[in-house]
């Protein structure tokens, strides 16, 4: 269902959690909001849910306005689902009475809906694959499987709108990585409008159609996750989203930047950046963009720090004015702390020794 967010604010006394938050959203699309903790962005979910008003602006969910200066309408009232951070599950009902539940009380249930509700709790079993488990209770269940019964209710009455309020926090990494593909599967299968709070970069650039980065309250940039990636409008979402290296330097023009280099007069060419940085004299490289050699042809640094990651190893480089981490193949031969590296962009540049003074 499409959403509309207009010049939403919130205040909690003296503090802002909300500043003036545009946002619109198209029916059937997943968002990701993504943010640290204490940006604002369970905030705005909350308001979305119907659990809080606007100090300000105004919330219409499917042409309706639901929320807005000190009015909102109930969650009751809205047609959307919820998965919680904590699951939230009932300990006196099994898996199959959680799913029947919504279908017993939405609001918005469809006529077909109601006239087949054993049906539609089958069909919700088989989609998150817990027929065999319909009669078990929550503590019978492990963490993933008591994810997917909250996933599962929050579909079953077909909501227009689902909220998820980092549903796989609690989860170990391993778990983390199936249940994503779970909810995208059940993104695909359902069509429903998904907002989806987190603060796992991960999980936005692995599922999200749009990311919408927050922080202190505010949006700082939104768009798809390849766009969030490598073409960052902030110094906080260069950092926050990747975690960029922001490198120092003088812009020659749109696409040629010459870094701050005392071994080296360096030009890198096809290299891109915001208004904003290039106003800052910045240029936001990732860690995998850049390669390590013992060729003068690069920056010139030491290895500060080195960290095993399986198939990469992650150096921290100190060239003098910055720290700058590099993301190297472990194929590789590799570097050890202390040793003498240069740094160059895994791309075509120009180069020219620095000339004597």
């Amino acid at each position: 269902m499409a959403t509309e967010i207009t010049k939403v604010s919130k205040n909690f006394g003296k503090t802002e959690a909300l500043s003036s938050i545009d946002l619109s959203i198209k029916d059937g699309e997943f968002i990701a909001i993504l943010g640290p903790s204490g940006c604002g962005k369970t905030t705005l979910l909350k308001l979305l849910a119907g659990f809080d008003s606007p100090s300000s602006g105004q919330i219409c969910i499917g042409g309706e306005c639901v929320g807005k200066k000190n009015e909102s309408i109930p969650p009751e009232r809205r047609n959307i689902g919820m998965v919680f951070q904590s699951f939230a599950l009932w300990p006196h009902m099994n898996v199959a009475e959680h799913i029947r539940f919504p279908l017993l009380h939405h609001r918005f249930l469809a006529d077909d809906l109601k006239a087949n509700m054993e049906k539609r709790v089958e069909e919700v079993l088989h989609i998150v694959e817990l027929h065999a488990f319909s009669k078990r209770m929550p503590y019978e269940l492990s963490g993933g499987q008591k994810q997917r019964v909250a996933l599962a209710r929050a579909i079953a009455a077909k909501p227009a709108l689902l909220l998820m309020d980092e549903p796989l926090s609690s989860l170990d990494a391993e778990l983390r990585m199936e249940m994503r593909r779970e909810i995208q599967s059940l993104h695909r299968m359902t069509g429903a409008t998904i907002i989806y709070v987190t603060h796992d970069q991960d999980e936005a650039l692995a599922m999200a159609d749009r990311i919408v980065v927050m922080n202190n309250g505010k949006i700082q940039q939104t768009g798809s996750p390849r766009d969030i990636y490598y073409k960052p409008e902030t110094e906080f979402v260069a950092k926050f989203v990747g975690k960029a290296n922001l490198i120092h330097g003088q812009w020659i023009d749109e696409q040629t930047f010459n870094p701050n280099s005392n071994s080296i007069q360096t030009y890198w060419t096809g290299v891109e950046a915001s208004p904003g940085l290039r106003a800052k004299n910045l240029c936001p490289i990732r860690p995998e963009q850049f390669g390590l050699s013992q060729q003068k042809d690069g920056i010139s640094g030491t290895i500060a720090n080195i960290q095993f990651q399986g198939k990469e190893i992650h150096y921290l480089v100190d060239t003098g004015s910055d720290l700058i981490a590099i993301h190297e193949d472990s194929q590789k031969e590799p570097y050890y702390t202390g040793d003498q590296v240069y740094i160059h962009l895994k791309q075509t540049i120009h180069s020219q020794p620095l000339l004597p003074i």
